[in-house]
């Protein structure tokens, strides 16, 4: 019997500015509307937790959180169109409830798109409720779409069991 390796399980690691170019790509590939580069340059500028998905083939998918004043909001989740359907938003929105949880966050937010369903299921499915909408938050191919407003309450992450 011949045993068939498993591929290395993707890393998480911190965003570093040599990734800004294919953390871009993925962010076009992935959104009719993307954030720019420059953004995301911001965003490693102003210290968010700004993290990358690396698998094989490079980066995969990431995330942007901002926290502050005892309260985190997710700015972006993102995966590669190709490498979609594998669990590595869940992941990524993982580790940024843990980065919040770090921060002493009590409570962590986001906006959605009502258009991205399969968004809002993950985001669901960890605990966030939605508590509002913003009007004509997002651009669209037809003038303006609101945003979801989600969030959810923060526990202290369980200590380990033994």
């Amino acid at each position: 019997m011949v045993a068939i390796p498993k591929p290395p399980h993707p890393e998480l690691r911190r965003m570093r500015a040599d990734d800004l170019d294919r953390v871009a790509e993925i962010e076009a590939a992935a959104y009719e509307f993307p954030w720019s580069r420059a953004i995301f340059a911001d965003c490693l500028r102003a210290g968010y937790e700004c993290i990358v998905l690396v698998g094989e083939a490079g980066i995969v998918g990431y995330g942007v959180l901002s926290s502050g004043a005892g309260e985190s909001h997710v700015l972006n989740v993102c995966v590669a169109p190709a490498a979609q359907s594998h669990g590595y938003g869940r992941r990524i929105l993982g580790r940024l409830m843990d980065l919040a949880r770090w921060h002493r966050s009590e409570r962590i937010y986001l906006e959605v798109r009502p258009s991205n369903p399969h968004a809002i299921a993950l985001y669901e499915s960890v605990g966030f409720n939605e508590f509002g909408r913003r009007p004509n938050y997002y651009p669209a191919k037809r003038g303006r779409e609101d945003a979801l407003v989600m969030a959810m309450e923060l526990l202290p992450s369980e200590p380990p069991a033994g």
